[in-house]
C-alpha cells in the first residue's frame, strides 16, 4: 500500500504550471518555422 501512496504523492508533487508554461513556449517556438515553411510552400503569399 505504501507503493500506491508514493505514486500519488509523486504525481501530486509535479508542478503542472511549469509544464503548461513549457508546453506553451514549445508551441510558440515551433509555430514560427511552421509558418515560414507554409509560406514557402504556397509561394510566399498568405
Amino acid at each position: 500500500m505504501d507503493f500506491v501512496t508514493n505514486i500519488f504523492s509523486a504525481v501530486g508533487g509535479i508542478n503542472f504550471t511549469v509544464i503548461f508554461q513549457l508546453l506553451c513556449l514549445a508551441l510558440i517556438v515551433i509555430s514560427g518555422p511552421v509558418v515560414i515553411f507554409l509560406l514557402a510552400l504556397r509561394g510566399g503569399d498568405l
